[in-house]
């Protein structure tokens, strides 16, 4: 394996502030600098080559290579470079300017540190198809192998967990790795694959023998953080190691090594896996803790990842706004995966956790496969019995009393130096109490807004309890604090976290009431009020799994910066990401609670996201020839539509109580449904959309053509295509005006095959179907014809599905979604 020395990461940062010093110093402040994105007008380096390959000629055609530079030179981008520093030299004779980044793989361009007025005399060029501002990203944040059915379904397909995602390579754009954990060892037999050529690099924090036949590449991105001057070397670490712990956890879900213990607070939950823990990672960083991170380094890390030759790219992030300009789908990231798809390229992203209003999906194209979050069965309870026989629920990976103790809250259990503390009651000082009031008791304490903002927190807490030899710590809400879903938290010391303001209320009502006081003085003489922990270490089981989580965000497709939507259903489909246990960094800093465990239980669709990774890996591993949009099909047609009872999946729709906020998901809840992991190792039929259909959807956008020429150097026909007639495993129609017809054309990639088809229409909207029944022979194709008439008129999205059942036991559903229907017979009167 190849690697690479940089330079120490003092130096790095030391070297942006430098430049930074310099160009403030002449005049060039930083109040009107600001960094670009530049795409030029020849073909990036991976056109280039295909040029070549169909060619059979050794010459480039657009970058006229002199024969004195080598391939080496060509595909490491340094002759790229090179041109891209002679325009900036041209353009900005004399003045100053700092490139960043030379994109040479996916795109031709460069991200650079400009003023406005420089930016405009750069967008003058021939030679400059077009310029984006850089915009900020963040991040979007076991039992599931068991909850999938993988160990008797998809890796007993595969030949178990020990080849399962054998020879796929899955990208992680992210936050980084911990390569000390025992997730990414290679103790196993992991032979790097033969197309894969990324690098590991090696600093300080990421010293030579970090990377393995496991963890096959690192590289890190951060070059327009720093020359912002927010770069933090001692937070952050310029190198790819992840001080946040997000980047561990998403690269552990999909890829992560087979049962690994996962040990937290002291406490054995059982063992860990990948979805595909025979598969290989390779990791990217451009994301970090104290400012989460930009496009232009995200841009690059796609670049360098498609320049490697991953098979799977994750992006467990989303932009922090929505994009501007003619379309959400034309920015620089989005672009970027364009491009990576055309390579045959696979990306997942997380659909984000704006959820549950319409439209918050931060996931737009239809070339990326979006995945929204959803609970699974393992769920940990706690409990706490009161003596008055009053059961209270509440959250907490803590081992429960062995009986009843007397309660005693923190602000009765006060030293005189305590007196002025006005968040004492948090119990985050043992030396505020009186040891002797506390001693072989429960010690309820009062949990804070401070403990969201991490000013507090349960591990402290827990500190304190132990430190006053406390039978245990009970945590019930302030009633400051609106009504959220906790996370459990472990605990070593018997506890509970009580997090509604309601049942916190009955909690003190019962303590207050049995306290027996002085009648004279008032003094609290006797603590009466006594309680048992049950504990929440054990796991129970559910079947009401999946539901859509309330964080998770929602469809419909936001088509541009106003009101309009898209015809693109997204999410594509949901997968578990609530309570995911996952690997954690030694350094990790994104969740106190969790901060030095090997393990951290997480929420999130970046948790989701990773969960679709692997398992695309087992469906490339089987399939190695199918493209970016047959992984997503099969992925899709497959999914779930019903929870672990039989009933319809729920999804919750508010954030205060979600349990008592939920009804049944739809498509723009859920897409496809929940996956299914075994069904989509054997779909049956594969809806194919290539990488020219996007270019003519993208065409199909009122003065797109412009835009799309600029960023891809595509040019539109004649021929457009609306998003509606994208060959895509669902059928998506944000105005129904009278009647349409759609089609989708299916390929049998299994045996001869005879199907019949089925469908529910959407309210207010008659549909057909033909043909009602074929025979498919194998690698043969079929085209489904589907008329819609409105008989409406309603701007209420409503939904629908056809269903294909084969008589080989192939099952498939296409969901149909309509926004705004408009009927005949309003347009007449």
């Amino acid at each position: 394996m190849r690697r690479v020395m940089l330079k120490m990461d003092r130096f790095l940062v030391m070297v942006g502030v430098v430049f930074l010093g310099i160009f403030v110093g002449c005049g060039w402040s930083q109040e009107n600098a600001a960094m670009y994105i530049v795409t030029l007008k020849q073909a990036p380096i991976s056109q280039e080559l295909k040029l070549i390959r169909n060619a059979g000629s050794g010459t480039l055609s657009r970058f006229h290579k002199p024969s004195n530079i080598s391939h080496i030179d060509l595909m490491n981008g340094s002759y790229v470079s090179q041109l891209h520093d002679s325009l900036l030299r041209r353009v900005l004779r004399g003045e100053k300017y700092l490139k960043v980044y030379s994109y040479h793989y996916l795109i031709n361009g460069f991200a650079v540190l400009v003023t406005p007025q420089q930016a405009f005399k750069l967008a003058r060029r021939r030679e400059v198809s077009n310029i984006a501002l850089d915009f900020s990203v963040r991040t979007a944040t076991t039992h599931t192998p068991e909850f999938l059915g993988l160990p008797h379904g998809a890796w007993a397909e595969e030949g178990g967990y020990e080849t399962a995602g054998e020879g796929v390579v899955i990208g992680f754009i992210d936050t980084g790795i911990d390569p000390t954990h025992p997730s990414f060892n290679d103790k196993k037999t992991y032979p790097v694959p033969e197309h894969f050529s990324g690098i590991c690099e090696v600093t300080l924090d990421f010293p030579s023998g970090s990377c393995n036949r496991k963890l096959v590449g690192a590289r890190h991105f951060a070059a327009s953080a720093i020359t912002r001057g927010i770069f933090n070397a001692t937070k952050d670490y310029a190198s790819p190691f992840d001080g946040d712990g997000h980047g561990t956890h998403t690269a552990s879900i999909a890829a992560g090594n087979h049962g690994i213990p996962v040990i937290v607070a002291g406490h054995n939950f059982g063992n860990a896996s990948g979805m595909a823990p025979h598969s290989h990672i390779a990791v990217y960083k451009a994301l970090y803790k104290s400012f989460g991170g930009f496009a232009a380094d995200v841009v690059a890390a796609i670049d360098q990842a498609a320049q490697d030759g991953v098979d799977i790219i994750n992006l467990s992030i989303t932009p922090n706004r929505r994009p501007p300009g003619l379309a959400t789908f034309f920015n620089p990231i989005d672009m970027a995966l364009l491009s990576a798809v055309k390579a045959g390229i696979f990306v997942v992203q997380a659909a984000g956790n704006t959820g549950p209003s319409p439209q918050s999906v931060a996931s737009f194209s239809p070339w990326i496969f979006s995945v929204g979050a959803s609970t699974h069965d393992r769920v940990y309870s706690n409990s706490i019995v009161l003596g008055n026989h009053i059961t209270i629920s509440g959250v907490g990976l803590a081992p429960g009393t062995d009986d009843m103790y007397t309660l005693v809250s923190a602000i009765h259990a006060l030293n005189d130096t305590a007196a002025k503390d006005m968040y004492v009651s948090e119990c985050q000082d043992a030396s505020k109490f009186n040891q002797t009031l506390i001693q072989g008791n429960l010690l309820i304490c009062s949990y804070s807004i401070r403990f969201v903002l991490g000013l507090s927190t349960i591990e402290q807490a827990s500190e304190t309890a132990k430190n006053l030899s406390a039978a245990g710590v009970v945590f019930a809400m302030d009633p400051f604090v609106i009504t959220f879903q906790l996370n459990p938290v472990p605990m070593r010391l018997p506890g509970i976290i009580i997090p509604s303001q309601d049942d916190s209320k009955i909690l003190l009502q019962y303590y207050n009431s049995s306290l027996e006081k002085d009648e004279t003085t008032t003094k609290i003489v006797k603590f009466g009020g006594v309680a048992c922990i049950l504990g929440g270490i054990k796991a129970n089981f559910s079947l009401s799994a999946p539901k859509v989580m309330y964080y998770s965000a929602r469809g419909p497709d936001p088509e541009d910066s106003s009101v309009d939507n898209a015809d693109i259903l997204k999410p594509n489909l949901v997968a578990p990401g609530n309570s995911i246990w996952a690997a954690w960094s030694s350094r990790g800093a994104e969740s106190i609670e969790f901060q030095g465990e090997n393990f951290a239980m997480m929420s999130g669709t970046s948790m989701a996201a990773p969960h679709i990774a692997g398992l695309a890996a087992l469906i490339k591993q089987k399939f190695p020839t199918f493209s970016p949009a047959a992984i997503g099909s099969a992925l899709s047609t497959t999914a779930s539509l019903h929870n672990k009872y039989g009933g319809s999946i729920l999804a919750q729709r508010a954030y205060a109580n979600p349990d008592m906020n939920q009804s049944p998901a739809t498509p723009f809840d859920m897409g496809s449904g929940f996956v299914n992991a075994t069904a989509a190792l054997d779909p049956g039929l594969i809806l194919y959309t290539s990488y020219d259909d996007y270019v003519a959807f993208l065409c199909g956008i009122n003065g797109s053509a412009a835009v799309l020429l600029n960023y891809t150097g595509e040019s539109c026909g004649v021929s457009t295509m609306n998003g509606t007639d994208l060959n895509m495993p669902s059928i998506t129609i944000s105005k129904l005006n009278q009647s349409r017809k759609v089609q989708r054309t299916l390929t049998n990639i299994a045996r001869n095959e005879t199907y019949i088809v089925g469908w529910s229409a959407p309210n207010g909207v008659s549909v057909k179907v033909t043909p009602k029944r074929f025979f498919i022979a194998s690698g043969q194709q079929q085209v489904l014809n589907v008329f819609f008439n409105a008989t409406m008129n309603s701007t209420t999205p409503s939904f629908g599905r056809i269903g294909l059942l084969g008589n080989r036991g192939h099952v498939l559903n296409i969901p149909l979604s309509v926004i705004v229907k408009i009927s005949y017979h309003s347009t007449n009167s």
